[in-house]
This record gives structure tokens, C-alpha cells and sequence, in this order.
């Protein structure tokens, strides 16, 4: 065997795995009491976080529920809490959108904490205000909801936000209040972890989207997802979007879900967005989207065939639709709003209207009805 690298030897993101493994048990589930032995697929996203040569501010992290998300930022959570990257006298925070979702990455440090002895002299829990206090340095962590109203005031060097993919359209208050906080820091970080959005246009999506178009060297992002086209039954997919299936993510728990799923259509968008971590709305739509999919053919010219119009008339600055479908099948979709206000009707409704105008795909008519 190897003999370990010294620790005056190892890099930051070296140090943070040495430190996960050697304080750290499993705090729930088949292997809770173990030691915490850190997969290939969590180790790479530690080491791109922390040894990258231009520096980590953004960190994504998506993949199926269940393949141990909210442990690993956890484990990150108290190394810099009380491991090698705790800084004297800093706050850390973490989010998320309701009371019970904050309490959960607290609850699972919490748990890591009481399991170990060597950890549980280096860290104060205060479970009535869901914070923990790394004594050496005085680091200072509480977790915060949306709905609690707390996230303005602070100075957090690391952010964590949980389950940001529940977030809809492009922005949110609760959000923007905790990353326009960590101005205090030359070097702050932010990590956000969560399943997939519903759609393109909710805010998780565009921070995905906007580091695969235009990628920046200070942004780490780990998306595990099965392909938009992919069979249920796949189980190629299923491994595409559980980095952890078979290890400690239950085959037979993903396997339960899919037959589910493909017995009764009105299950496969939970399924396909949680289990297969794919951008689609959990709640069932009038169309499954299997169905739907398979009328995404070219419909071509209208000219000379017979079609069936449906019309959704608009009510002064509502969106009003036109949907033909002729005698092949295809289908002709046209929308409609006005000009006038498109940005702040934007912004209101959280949808991008204006940006879909400018790529020609909603029709715009002049004044504001």
C-alpha cells in the first residue's frame, strides 16, 4: 500500500477530502456509523472546487434525488466550519425555500457532529436557532429559509443553497439577498445544489445554461442527467443521472418507480425529473410527455390542407394563442402579446417573454392591448 501524502504536501482540495474521511461518519442510512468514504464522482467535485488554478466563486452540483447531495455539501459545510477551510471569525449560511428543506443540510451536520467524538470538541450545536459554532476559529453557520425573512444583514464567505431547482423563473429575492452579501470577501463562495428545474427559464436552468455557453474558469458545474430522448427503461439513463446507483442509491427503488411510471403515464414527469434529473414539471400536465414528444414532428406548409383551429383570446395584456393542426398531424402554433410592457410583464410573471419576441417565437402587437 501507498503510504499517505503529508499533509504539508497535499493540496486545499486534498486537505478537505483527508478531513471528510478521517472525521466524518455517515449520519443516516444503511451505512450510518461508518466512516464517510468519499466516491470518485465526490471527490472530483471537491478537487475542481478547491484546486482550480483561477479560483472557485460558483459551484452547481445536479443529479438525481437520493445519490447523497445534501450529505457531501454537509461534509463541506464542516470543513469549513471546523477543518482546513475555516476562516477566523467568518459566517456561513445556508438556504433554502421553506423551513423544513433549511433545516435538512443543519440536521445531517448536526448528526455528523454527535457521531463523532473528535468532531463534537471542535464544533458548539445550538439546535433551537439551527447554528453551529466552529470553536477554534469562531466560525459561525446558522441555516436560513425564504420564508423566514433573515437572509439580509449577513456577510456569509460560504453560501450553500439546497434544492434551488424549486425555484420558478429566472430570479428571487431570497437568493439575490444571500449572493450580494458575500462582497465582504475577496474570495467567497457560493455552492448551489438541487435536481433540475422545470423548464429552461427557471433560475437554476440559466446558471446551468449560461456556464455551458459561455464557461467561466471560476464556476464548477457537475450536472448528471439522462438524455432528453431517453427510453423510462433506460438504465443506461438512469446511471447518466445516479452517479451512485448501486452504490448506495437503490437500483430496486429506481427500477419500483420506473414500472410505476410506464403502468400509470400520469407518473412519468416526477419520475423523469427526480429520478432522471431532467427539466420537466413534477406535477403531471394534461399530456404525458412521452405523448407529447412524439407529435414534435415538421409540420410543414399549411398551404391546401384542411385544419383544425384552436383559439385562446386574450383579455387586454394576456397571452392569446393560435394552434392549427392539419390532416397529417402536424401542428402550427402562433402567439401573441402586446408590445408595450413585454419587460415588466416579464418580470412579473417570472416567464421570458421578451427574450422569446426577440428569437421570433411569440408575435408582439403595437400599444398595451
Amino acid at each position: 500500500m501507498a503510504k499517505p501524502k503529508p499533509v504539508a504536501a497535499m493540496t486545499r482540495g486534498e486537505k478537505v477530502c483527508a478531513f471528510i474521511e478521517a472525521y466524518l461518519l455517515q449520519p443516516e442510512g444503511d451505512y450510518v456509523g461508518q466512516p464517510m468514504k468519499l466516491l470518485e464522482f465526490q471527490r472530483r467535485f471537491i478537487l475542481d472546487i478547491y484546486d482550480s488554478p483561477y479560483g472557485t466563486h460558483t459551484a452547481y452540483l445536479s443529479m438525481g434525488r437520493k445519490n447523497g447531495k445534501t450529505c457531501l455539501i454537509a461534509a463541506l459545510l464542516l470543513a469549513h466550519i471546523a477543518g482546513p477551510e475555516a476562516v477566523q471569525n467568518s459566517q456561513i449560511v445556508s438556504g433554502a425555500q421553506s423551513k423544513d428543506q433549511a433545516a435538512v443540510i443543519f440536521e445531517l451536520a448536526r448528526k455528523m457532529v454527535d457521531q463523532s467524538p473528535k468532531l463534537s470538541k471542535l464544533v458548539r450545536v445550538q439546535p433551537s436557532g439551527k447554528r453551529l459554532i466552529g470553536l477554534a476559529r469562531n466560525v459561525l453557520y446558522r441555516a436560513l429559509a425564504a420564508e423566514g425573512k433573515t437572509a439580509y444583514g449577513l456577510s456569509p464567505i460560504l453560501a450553500i443553497l439546497d434544492e434551488v431547482g424549486q425555484i420558478a423563473g429566472p430570479t428571487d429575492k431570497f437568493v439575490t439577498a444571500i449572493t450580494t452579501a458575500q462582497g465582504a470577501y475577496t474570495h467567497p463562495l457560493l455552492i448551489a445544489i438541487s435536481t433540475q428545474a422545470a423548464t429552461d427559464a427557471d433560475l437554476f436552468s440559466t446558471w446551468i445554461d449560461k456556464q455551458r455557453s459561455a464557461p467561466d474558469p471560476r464556476v464548477v458545474c457537475h450536472v448528471y442527467e439522462a438524455p432528453d430522448d431517453c427510453a423510462l427503461d433506460d438504465r443506461k439513463a438512469w446511471a447518466a443521472a445516479n452517479p451512485a446507483l448501486g452504490i448506495f442509491r437503490s437500483i430496486d427503488d429506481v427500477e419500483k418507480q420506473v414500472r410505476a411510471a410506464l403502468a400509470m403515464p400520469a407518473n412519468e414527469p416526477e419520475v423523469r425529473n427526480l429520478v432522471l434529473n431532467q427539466r420537466v414539471e413534477s406535477a403531471s400536465p394534461f399530456v404525458a410527455r412521452s405523448v407529447w414528444k412524439a407529435c414534435g414532428g415538421d409540420p410543414g406548409p399549411l398551404d391546401g390542407r384542411k385544419v383544425w383551429l384552436g383559439l385562446d383570446l386574450a383579455s387586454v395584456n394576456d397571452l392569446c394563442a393560435l394552434v392549427a393542426v392539419d390532416d397529417t398531424g402536424g401542428v402550427h402554433s402562433y402567439f401573441w402579446l402586446p408590445a408595450e410592457g413585454l419587460a415588466e410583464k416579464a418580470r412579473k410573471d417570472k416567464v421570458p417573454y421578451d427574450l422569446w419576441a426577440r428569437q421570433g417565437h411569440l408575435n408582439t402587437t403595437p400599444g398595451r392591448a
